[in-house]
């Protein structure tokens, strides 16, 4: 399970749709594995597998960060079928470090996917996991939270992160 690097704003693989995967395998258990090292090492309570430059409809979630293990959700090709409402409060990304902003997520959403173990999983979500399951799904849609953001937040916050891409995300 080595913890793998989290690719930054301006990688390609963060801006472009991820594939489906088309068989759950080894490979895929191990990516898997990683990301959990991942997402708990950085810490965070989400990662998607584009963020450790994999293009693959893959996302991790644990809200409470290792501390309860029956948390941890594990999904391969996860998709939105509803989505209910409207909520705003500022998130953060591991692929943008020392950025935040508030977009727009929905208040409840229900999602499927298959497990590690190729089962098919439904969760409905509220608050913090609603927010976790869209931020994660952006990413493997090639979106980022700052894509969400009012035209002009966006706008301002494209140019600073253009600026930190230019400088090597020297911090």
């Amino acid at each position: 399970m080595p913890i793998r690097p989290i690719v930054k704003y301006g990688e390609a693989v963060l801006h472009a749709p991820a594939r489906r995967v088309e068989t759950i395998d080894d490979a895929i258990q191990a990516l898997f594995a990683d990301m959990v090292a991942t997402m708990y090492a950085a810490p965070g309570i989400g990662l998607a597998a584009p963020q450790v430059g994999v293009g693959l409809r893959v996302i991790v979630i644990d809200l409470s960060v290792g501390e309860d293990k029956q948390q941890l959700i594990r999904l391969v090709n996860p998709e939105i079928v509803e989505r209910e409402g409207e909520q705003k409060h500022e998130e953060g990304c591991l692929s943008i470090p020392g950025f935040a902003g508030s977009p727009a997520r929905a208040a409840r959403v229900v999602v499927r996917g298959l497990d590690p173990d190729g089962q098919q999983r439904v969760y409905e979500a509220r608050e913090l996991l609603a927010r976790a399951f869209c931020h994660e799904i952006d990413h493997i849609d090639g979106l980022v939270f700052v894509d969400r953001l009012s035209p002009l937040k966006r706008d301002l916050m494209k140019r600073k992160l253009r600026k930190r891409v230019r400088e090597g995300w020297e911090e």
